[in-house]
């Protein structure tokens, strides 16, 4: 750790801006690391290939934390957003756009042009970049590597050094170390590590991903992956039900315990990979009223297409006959309809007061949904649905979805459209569990408006485009939908007005007391206090 502190609190030149030597040398040693991919990406024939893998990786991860420390430590604990306004590649810049454009690319190839990475197919052996992997897959589960083997691998390597990075950045605040730390484990273990040792044990089994939910894990209920589980016995029929377990109880309790945080900001790799690398450019979030209403009618129109889109994915491998299987399409249409029926009039009856305007926005969703499904129904054949083929129907949720958005939009977009934009406007996990957290979630955040000197820290830094400063100054409890419990503008706050919280549900939302003041007793309120 550096001996000096600089005691500066500039916003403007040169502090913001101006790197050190150590900062320069740990760039260069990153971008060293960086063109020996490229190298192995132009099928350059390395004479020990482990060894370069282990140089470029080892020289990204190393110049990253070095960077991170001199960056940080070389500063007193505490705020550290200051200067992100100042630099190309944190403000939409010159370098913010060439960044994008980089990792939209790099995308667009990984997803659907694979062969340009150097994929083997037909048996042929792998070359280019993904060749360079090759020794670091056949250590951990004896294959060559494929896409997504070297994906996965810089996926993990990002969430590992730039979690090391935010751990610094945020040192003054335990609960930013601690759900880092969380996140870099699952990412290590349950989506990098654990599914390439069960490949060990038994290469029947899909790839499965034991912390990632329906319908982030859009594949689970596909027939080649029900049939991979239920040809395993019963370690894979046991996967099979810890999934189905996962959605409908595990999933509600948790979120009603601790709202969507337990999973969006201390589980999910996406949300990982936006709190971490994507942590620069977190400010770049809309926050503007046209952005908040796109981002409730998408989030919610892709979650009815997830619903729509699983269900057919699973109607196409259904019969009509019992004597075939006891599950047959009408009785699974009928059983579906049924269950949504009676979450939709559990809402209304239980929650319509308290949803108001958005009640109406459910109900489309809702009748939407049912009409979807009964056209489905009533003009099925054995091999087309919708008037599509099945196949291609059960392709299109993985390349919409699974791909283009949550990939290359969500992520590729990082510099762009800040670090949530798929959380924020279409991952459907998110969408499930924002209505819980609405609903029924003990969870909330909590504001004491008289502190509040409306720096507007909180909701410039609020990478899911909400306004915290106007429930801070307003007093007010924040409930949303969208809000995943980052804590962030609780750690950016310099006079400690918000705060995170599981409490009772009374009291929760309280939209009314402070705004419209004229509208109720204001003794019978305080005499409720």
């Amino acid at each position: 750790m550096s001996n000096k502190i600089n005691h500066s609190m500039s916003l403007a030149k040169p502090d913001a801006i101006d790197i050190t030597n150590k900062q320069k040398i740990a760039l260069a040693l990153g971008i060293v690391g960086l063109f020996i991919m490229a190298l192995a990406l132009f099928n350059t024939n390395f004479p020990d290939v482990g060894l370069f893998l282990t140089l470029a990786l080892g020289l990204i991860s190393i110049g990253t934390i070095i960077y991170s420390r001199e960056a940080y430590l070389s500063k007193l604990e505490g705020i550290k957003n200051d200067g992100v306004w100042f630099k190309s590649i944190s403000s939409r810049g010159v370098w913010g756009w060439i960044v994008g454009v980089i990792l939209t690319a790099f995308y667009i190839v990984l997803y659907f042009f694979p062969k340009h990475l150097g994929l083997g197919t037909n048996g042929t052996e792998n070359t280019g970049l993904i060749s360079l992997f090759d020794p670091l897959s056949n250590l951990l589960s004896g294959r060559p590597a494929s896409q997504w083997f070297v994906y996965g691998t810089l996926y993990t390597i990002a969430i590992l050094a730039f979690g090391y990075k935010f751990i610094v950045k945020y040192r003054h605040n335990r609960y930013q170390q601690i759900r880092t730390v969380s996140v870099m484990f699952f990412q290590l273990a349950f989506a990098f590590l654990i599914p390439e040792f069960m490949y060990v044990m038994n290469n029947d089994l899909p790839y499965y991903d034991l912390k990632s939910i329906w319908p982030l894990n859009y594949y689970i209920f596909d027939q080649w992956s029900v049939k991979a589980f239920l040809s395993n016995g019963t370690i894979g029929l046991s996967l099979l039900l810890f999934g189905i377990i996962s959605i409908f109880v595990i999933t509600p309790i948790l979120t009603y315990k601790f709202g969507k945080r337990w999973y969006c900001s201390w589980v999910c790799g996406c949300g990982g990979l936006a709190e971490t690398a994507g942590d620069s450019f977190r400010q770049l979030s809309s926050k503007k009223l046209s952005a908040w209403k796109l981002e409730r009618w998408l989030i919610h129109a892709v979650l009815v297409f997830s619903v729509v889109m699983t269900t057919a994915m699973v109607y196409t491998y259904l019969g009509y006959s019992k004597n075939d299987f006891w599950l047959t399409r009408g009785l699974f249409i009928s059983l579906i309809i049924g269950f949504l029926t009676l979450i939709f009039t559990g809402v209304m009856f239980f929650k319509r007061k308290e949803l108001g305007k958005d009640a109406k926005m459910g109900a489309i969703g809702f009748f939407a949904t049912i009409a979807l499904l009964l056209i489905m129904h009533f003009t099925s054949t054995i091999d087309h649905l919708f008037y599509i083929k099945g196949s291609a129907l059960r392709s299109a949720y993985g390349l919409y979805i699974g791909s283009i958005f949550s990939g290359v939009i969500g992520t590729g977009f990082y510099p762009i459209l800040g670090s949530r934009a798929w959380c924020r406007f279409g991952c459907p996990m998110a969408a499930i569990l924002g209505f819980q957290q609405r609903l029924f979630s003990k969870f909330r955040i909590t504001t004491n408006g008289g502190q509040c000197i409306s720096c507007g820290n909180c909701s410039t830094y609020c990478e899911m485009g909400i306004d915290v400063r106007a429930y801070a100054q307003k007093g007010e409890n924040i409930v949303r939908s969208s809000c995943v419990g980052c804590g962030i503008c609780s750690a950016v706050c310099p006079r400690g007005v918000l705060k995170l919280e599981n409490d009772s549900m009374e009291g929760r939302i309280n939209p009314t007391e402070v705004l419209l003041g004229n509208d109720i007793d204001l003794m019978d309120l305080v005499n409720k206090k």
